[in-house]
């Protein structure tokens, strides 16, 4: 699995992008920077979206593969109207890959992350607003109730090499917990839960950094499968 391509995706450049933007976190610098946003940002996570393609389909040839913000890519604007932070840009991109979702719900996702100081991939799946009606409540919760040894297996395979956490809420606001969600009690307020692993922002200017991600997500995949896919 893997590309094989010998020139990185990204550079320096975009990790810089994204310091300053946090530093200067207003419209009319983003106004002044919008030629620099699309050549360190836009045009290498597009990049890093074809050279990824032929792996993310390999593994399971389901995944949306439409290039779309929203659907692949996240969105640098924030939305502020009902959120605690008042800053208009996130200083980070998202990649990510999930299956069509019927009636649009919240489903499992393969990801990787690049923000100001660390770059982040790995599985991750949230309940939404309206948790009765997510994947995570229709799928992940009954399965693990059904095979409750379930997390721990996991947890077995993959907990030396990437760190886990997930949360609840209390008194209406989400509460992290740290470790792997064991415990069946977990499953009955779990409202999101990621699976990651965490590497410096050399890494993703490597040549080699496309086919780590495919090794990653290949290894993680089981995860979304199990939580997520009917």
């Amino acid at each position: 699995m893997g590309t094989g391509i010998s020139q990185p995706v990204f550079t320096p450049e975009t990790f810089q992008f994204f310091r300053q933007l946090k530093r200067n976190n207003h419209k009319v610098w983003m106004d002044k920077n919008r030629e620099r946003y699309q050549e360190c940002i836009v045009t290498p996570f597009r990049r890093l979206l074809e050279e990824v393609t032929p792996a993310i389909l390999e593994i399971d040839e389901r995944f949306e593969i439409n290039g779309k913000t929203g659907k692949n890519f996240s969105r640098i604007n924030r939305d502020i109207r009902f959120a605690k932070d008042k800053t208009l840009y996130k200083p980070q991109m998202y990649l990510k890959f999930q299956h069509p979702s019927p009636e649009k719900r919240e489903n499992g996702q393969l990801y990787v992350s690049l923000a100001v100081d660390c770059v982040t991939a790995g599985f991750r799946i949230y309940c939404g607003a309206k948790r009765r009606e997510s994947m995570l409540a229709m799928i992940a919760v009954p399965r693990v109730a059904e095979n409750p040894q379930w997390v721990r297996e996991q947890k077995r395979r993959l907990g030396r090499r990437y760190e886990s956490y997930w949360y609840e809420t209390q008194k209406g606001d989400w509460t992290k917990r740290e470790g792997w969600p064991t415990e069946p009690e977990h499953w009955k307020k779990i409202r999101a839960w990621i699976v990651r692993k965490k590497m410096v922002p050399e890494c993703a200017t490597k040549h080699v950094f496309v086919n780590d991600l495919a090794k990653l997500w290949k290894e993680l995949y089981p995860l979304l499968e199990f939580t997520s896919i009917p």
